[in-house]
């Protein structure tokens, strides 16, 4: 929607699987190629079941699958600025990524969520999941020089116990765990489109285009608004994946 309004961009940032967006179109990918790997994209192809103390999966094939999504690999070769958020397993502190250096292993920790992916080792460091300390990266996008940021908040499924499996039940607690968190990524952000992506699971692949669709519709609904800060036209922007 923002490109098909011409709405320019002038920073990106995600976390978890929104970092692999938020990398892939900062790359200069347009949203129809993010789309189409996107829909057909599974989780083998990021991932391989493994036996290990600190994760049932690994996320080693992800580097093969970002060849295939990103145009460049390093940050200081982006199209524009892009910042991408692990959390430090030890600290439990936000770890930012920008400006220099390679992508892979950043998007890699960015989405290597708790007890399903192992951690990623960065130095010293374990890395895991973005989201655990930082739901949605709109403070990073104003670090990155952002004058207007829109940031994407997914609803979370409410719970069912039928057929629910462990995570299900792992999902739900840091749903709940985040829902309780100070939320101030809320003030640093102009806009919050939120698609009614709800009704669907972590692992929904196969409902790509409706996630799509759903996410079209909401940012068509905030448009008036954002149109309304290009006048002037040099109105910077941001758009959070």
């Amino acid at each position: 929607m923002l490109e098909e309004r011409n709405i320019p961009i002038h920073c990106v940032a995600g976390v978890s699987a929104g970092s692999l967006a938020a990398a892939a179109f900062s790359s200069g990918a347009s949203a129809a190629e993010v789309a189409g790997i996107g829909s057909a994209m599974r989780f083998g192809d990021v991932a391989r079941w493994t036996i290990n103390r600190m994760g049932l999966a690994g996320s080693d094939r992800m580097a093969l699958f970002l060849r295939k999504l990103l145009k460049s690999f390093r940050f200081e070769d982006m199209r524009i600025p892009l910042g991408i958020v692990a959390t430090d397993l030890a600290t439990g502190e936000p770890v930012v990524f920008r400006d220099r250096g390679e992508v892979t292993m950043p998007l890699r920790a960015s989405c290597s969520y708790p007890g399903l992916f192992q951690p990623v080792q960065d130095g010293a460091r374990l890395l895991v999941d973005g989201a655990m300390s930082m739901t949605v990266p709109s403070l990073v996008c104003r670090a990155l020089g952002a004058t207007h940021v829109i940031s994407v908040n997914l609803p979370a499924p409410g719970w069912n116990s039928v057929g629910a499996n462990i995570f299900n039940v792992v999902n739900r607690c840091f749903q709940i765990v985040q829902s309780r968190a100070v939320q101030d990524w809320r003030d640093a952000s102009d806009i919050i489109v939120t698609p009614e992506v709800g009704s669907f699971g972590w692992s929904a692949f196969c409902n790509a285009d409706e996630l799509i669709r759903a996410g079209e519709q909401a940012t068509r609904e905030a448009m008036p608004t954002i149109e309304a800060w290009i006048s002037p036209p040099s109105t910077e922007l941001a758009r959070i994946a």
